[in-house]
């Protein structure tokens, strides 16, 4: 079993920043990509950013410049810094772990944009 810890979601005003982390642990083979979807309201899940084994990363346009995606891979953690956020960035976070044997999901971080 493999679980993923969220954490750092919350209520931000427009314009402000929050960091988001997943923590990766139990019976983790190689990890190879690590991510971060959303979803909000009425809306289908979508791919926020991306990075992978090589390091290599991938955002989404409506993010670009604003978030960054990171990874720890001694503790197996992946990191969303999010900044200038909007009210349209309003979602619900899930964290995404690929490795060689299968696909996990965490359990999801609101994330409310809101004056």
């Amino acid at each position: 079993q493999v679980q993923l810890v969220e954490s750092g979601g919350g209520l931000v005003q427009p314009g402000g920043s929050l960091r988001l982390s997943c923590a990766a642990s139990g019976s983790i083979f190689r990890i190879l990509d690590m991510g971060w979807y959303r979803q909000a309201p009425g809306k289908q899940r979508e791919l926020v950013a991306a990075t992978t084994s090589g390091d290599k990363t991938n955002y989404a346009d409506s993010v670009k410049g604003r978030f960054t995606i990171s990874r720890d891979n001694a503790q197996n953690t992946v990191y969303l810094q999010m900044n200038s956020l909007k009210p349209e960035d309003t979602a619900v976070y899930y964290c995404n772990v690929r490795t060689t044997v299968a696909t996990h999901w965490g359990q999801g971080t609101q994330v409310i944009v809101s004056s």
